[in-house]
């Protein structure tokens, strides 16, 4: 097939925190690559996705939630998203059915203005709405003065209108290259996808402040010979010697949930049995340590 039949393009998704975001894109790609929870700051890094059919390829940039930093680690995060605008082919911009702009929002227009790529507006969570087609409009003509693309209602959630976006997506690509094999699916390494999914079992299960002063790290990953059995060594890092005992739980309970819900979620995406043994570890504060973030992976030079 040559390239004149072919679309291609890289597709940002940008938005404040907890907009949906993570749970959009997987829902298109149609797989659960980046976590997700209702806990904002979920994401902390790019992740890319691709979605691969016989018209076009198309490469989702999942991003951080715009948010006010308080570390280090939150500086990186926005400083990632801002990355994420650059050299990009359609930026889907994800808000809220919600009738004022926030100043977080206000914030993200004001960067999308600078930049001449095209928008398409995403007005998300259209599922919760009583009087759904009245305050859908109203979100639209409210958000039409800044001249976005296209304005698109979805639910991420239920996958309501989701064949509308991804159809708009497709209009707006250029005839292009494939630039990942068909089978292709994630950039993500296998050792950072299970980070993830153990960072988003701590989400899951942990409440408050714990969580965001987590991080977790691979520190042995190997396949066994003429066995479908990986084992993984991996620790988890936290703050405080208190979030330490309450990550452990009461002998040892806790530490056992999390890795029995993340080996399981792990052997159903890798399609191979895990031998995952975790540690909790403290680490008092390495949101603002330059050598830990480097070192878990928030690395300015990677992005």
């Amino acid at each position: 097939m040559g390239e004149k039949n072919f679309y291609s393009g890289f597709v940002s998704i940008v938005g404040k925190t907890n907009v949906g975001k993570s749970t959009l894109m997987n829902k298109l790609i149609g797989e659960k690559i980046s976590i997700v929870s209702n806990k904002p700051q979920t994401t902390r890094n790019k992740i890319l996705t691709v979605l691969t059919d016989d018209e076009s390829q198309i490469i989702f940039l999942d991003t951080p939630g715009v948010h006010k930093p308080k570390s280090k680690l939150s500086k990186f995060m926005l400083k990632t998203v801002d990355q994420s605008l650059k050299e990009i082919d359609l930026i889907l911009f994800l808000v809220e059915p919600c009738e004022k702009i926030s100043d977080i929002n206000q914030n993200i227009i004001e960067k999308l203005k600078k930049v001449s790529t095209p928008i398409i507006l995403v007005i998300n969570k259209i599922d919760v709405l009583e009087n759904k087609e009245q305050k859908v409009l109203d979100i639209k003509n409210f958000y039409e003065q800044y001249g976005f693309k296209n304005i698109i209602s979805v639910s991420a959630l239920t996958g309501e209108n989701l064949d509308e976006l991804l159809n708009t997506i497709k209009k707006n690509l250029k005839p292009g290259p494939k630039y990942f094999d068909d089978d292709f699916l994630t950039d993500m390494p296998e050792r950072n996808i299970i980070c993830e999914i153990i960072r988003e079992k701590i989400l899951f299960f942990l409440k408050d402040e714990i969580p965001h002063g987590c991080a977790v790290e691979i520190n042995f990953f190997k396949k066994r010979d003429k066995k479908n059995l990986i084992d993984i060594e991996a620790s988890i890092f936290c703050e405080k010697e208190s979030h330490k005992k309450i990550i452990i739980g009461r002998d040892g309970n806790m530490l056992k949930k999390i890795g029995t819900q993340a080996r399981l979620e792990s052997e159903n995406l890798l399609g191979s049995k895990l031998n995952l043994k975790l540690w909790v570890k403290v680490k008092k504060n390495w949101r603002n340590n330059d050598f830990y973030l480097k070192q878990f992976g928030y690395d300015d030079k990677k992005n």
